[in-house]
């Protein structure tokens, strides 16, 4: 079976499912995916599981006709995409509208001011929350509201609800959310921007408008230094703007404008919208799909979820078998009926075992002998000693009923930075005390922390 390229909507597929195996279980079919054909190598490999799991998703999803309900979240996220990106189209037109008096005046700087500067505060929130990281500032309050829509309900979760919060979860939150939901973000202000110029053209266009300004509070000489400042990158691109004269000319209550200084206004007025609002929403707009579609290429399933470790020890086991190392001394004679171990015996042959502060009541398997177990100093001094000069495989045995501290972390990590190669952990159990989910899945966090694959975790 050759190894396919998996894309992002693969694994979101699976996280759906994972969702609704995790609280569906006996209302699903699960057929199709008893014989699945076996892995390619023994070895773990992220992409061969990545499309074991995608071939056993496509099996479950077909048995249990979960198509549409899987491709309904996105179909969702569309609509709503679609619903802002109209009512941008609306507040643009409106706030251009708006903007323009029916005396045939158009007050160029609070035209201005209504299109550019939510557009400008909106822009430096969000740089500031791409800059410092803060989810709240560069997702934005119409994300955030869109993000709430489906944990509104309060009952009993469906198949529907499971895979539309995995799917919000994985595509609108942490990384791949941010950057989709600055697409959605710098979509409707472009949309936003290009509504209003578009109307204001359309309406100069057709009727002729004076261009005026005006202050109170501001000196007489702030509003025009600020056309001159405005208007450099304009005139270095070519666009008359209004000189000294004709921008002094243009204050309320002074005479008619002749037709250069409106052309002048007009040149100055599109211009500064495209060059101050509309260039860089295009250029963030670009970079956020760019930086959207590499986070989905980098992403990866937290494979040391209960879920994921259970299936890769369904789906990728390995084959270990047993083999003599030394010749048999009683050769030629019958041995006695022994019962045989299982094929697929997680346990690496001539594994030397180490244990980590166990009790006289915890067990290890029959087939491992434990080496030594680190209780004190001189165990600890000990047992590094002989994780250093190991060449067979080392088995680190904890006690899965207790929880893992910072001391019994650092214990693993020091023996495995140790060892030769990549240790083994067995989390071992006394036979009156049972082991709760949360215990085991914080044992295989500790493993992740201190480097030790989730398929070299064996649990007992």
């Amino acid at each position: 079976m050759k190894l396919k390229k998996y894309h992002f909507a693969d694994l979101v597929r699976i996280e759906q499912l994972r969702n609704i195996e995790s609280a569906k279980t006996g209302d699903l079919s699960y057929a199709s995916i008893r014989n699945l054909p076996a892995p390619l190598s023994s070895d773990f490999s992220y992409p061969e599981f990545i499309q074991r799991l995608n071939m056993r998703t496509r099996h479950l999803v077909q048995d249990n006709a979960l198509e549409d309900v899987l491709r309904q979240p996105r179909r969702h996220y569309l609509q709503a995409c679609r619903v802002c990106l109209l009512l941008a189209i609306i507040l643009g037109g409106l706030a251009a509208s708006q903007a323009v008096s029916e005396s045939s005046t158009l007050n160029i700087y609070w035209l201005l001011a209504v299109l550019l500067g939510f557009n400008t505060i909106s822009l430096l929130l969000w740089i500031a929350g791409v800059t410092f990281n803060l989810q709240s500032l560069s997702n934005g309050l119409i994300a955030h509201l869109t993000s709430w829509l489906p944990f509104r309900h309060k009952t009993e979760p469906t198949v529907a609800s499971l895979a539309a919060r995995s799917w919000w979860q994985a595509c609108l939150t942490g990384k791949v959310g941010k950057w989709r939901i600055s697409v959605l973000t710098h979509s409707f202000w472009l949309t936003y921007l290009t509504a209003g110029l578009a109307l204001l053209i359309l309406l100069m266009l057709a009727k002729q408008y004076h261009f005026i300004w005006g202050t109170t509070l501001l000196p007489d000489s702030a509003l025009p230094r600020l056309t001159q400042t405005l208007g450099a990158p304009l005139e270095a691109i070519g666009l008359k703007i209004p000189d000294d004269s004709q921008t002094v000319a243009s204050r309320i209550g002074t005479s008619k404008q002749d037709a250069e200084t409106r052309m002048a206004w007009a040149n100055f007025l599109i211009g500064t919208l495209l060059i101050y609002g509309i260039l860089p929403r295009v250029v963030l707009l670009g970079w956020s799909r760019l930086m959207q579609g590499w986070k989905e290429r980098r992403y990866r399933l937290d494979l040391y979820l209960p879920y994921y470790i259970t299936l890769r020890q369904q789906l990728m086991a390995r084959d270990i078998h047993a083999t003599v190392i030394d010749a048999d001394p009683h050769t030629g004679f019958k041995p006695a009926d022994i019962t045989r171990p299982p094929e697929n015996l997680a346990i690496p042959a001539n594994a030397q075992a180490v244990g980590i502060e166990l009790d006289a009541a915890t067990l290890w398997p029959e087939s491992v002998t434990c080496r030594l177990n680190i209780i004190d100093q001189n165990t600890h001094d000990e047992a590094l000693a002989l994780v250093k000069h190991l060449n067979q495989p080392l088995l680190l045995g904890v006690a899965a009923h207790r929880l893992p501290d910072r001391g019994v972390q650092r214990l693993v990590k020091e023996l495995a930075d140790s060892s030769k190669t990549k240790p083994w952990l067995i989390l071992l159990s006394k036979p009156s005390a049972s082991v709760a989910n949360a215990r085991e899945f914080a044992w295989f966090r500790l493993a992740e922390v201190c480097g030790i694959p989730a398929e070299q975790v064996i649990t007992r």
